[in-house]
């Protein structure tokens, strides 16, 4: 064969850019699931917090206050803070007492290690295909964090609540406002 479809495998998003849940036969039980506090964790903060791959991979260890519960986020050159709730507290308390039982001298910056990057001399990031695999197959981070929105959407239809809970654009949270709720906004103009 000569030529061939490279991308024949790729699947084919929403044309219209609609966001979509997810299944909830595939969320339950996925906390439960995962099989690390790596994984636990990092299914809370898509899932719960809707913390995209990159902040995740981000995160630092002087950004985690336990004592507080808070989790300082990396947003470019906004340094926002997560108030975590009692299950994510649990799960980064966790996640810290595994991270300094099993790489003890590890001077790795970022919150969330691997076996890998926790030795790097050069202190890189865990990789996103890392957090990734830390989820059942067929699931994204990025779908969680989709799924997570579109919740809080259709609970609340307010953007601005959108837009200060999870940092995302009006365009955006207009969007997921409008996904949750198309018989509210069908009248308004385009």
């Amino acid at each position: 064969m000569i030529f061939g479809n490279s991308a024949w495998d790729l699947p084919v998003g929403n044309i219209k850019g609609i966001p979509e849940s997810i299944p909830s036969d595939l969320l339950v039980g996925l906390l439960d699931q995962a099989t690390t506090p790596l994984g636990r964790l990092v299914v809370a903060l898509a899932a719960v917090h809707a913390l995209p791959g990159k902040e995740i991979q981000t995160l630092r260890t002087t950004g985690l206050d336990l004592a507080r519960g808070t989790l300082e986020v990396r947003c470019g050159l906004l340094r926002p803070t997560l108030y975590l709730e009692e299950l994510t507290h649990q799960l980064a308390a966790d996640w810290t007492t595994y991270r300094r039982r099993r790489w003890p001298a590890s001077s790795n910056p970022h919150l969330l290690v691997s076996q890998r990057s926790a030795v790097g001399p050069d202190h890189p990031a865990v990789s996103i295909g890392t957090l990734s695999g830390a989820l059942l197959r067929g699931l994204k981070l990025s779908g969680l964090r989709q799924d997570r929105i579109l919740n809080e959407a259709a609970e609340s239809a307010d953007p601005l609540k959108l837009m200060r809970l999870f940092g995302i654009t009006e365009q955006t949270a207009m969007r997921y406002v409008t996904a949750a709720h198309p018989e509210r906004t069908a009248k308004l103009p385009r």
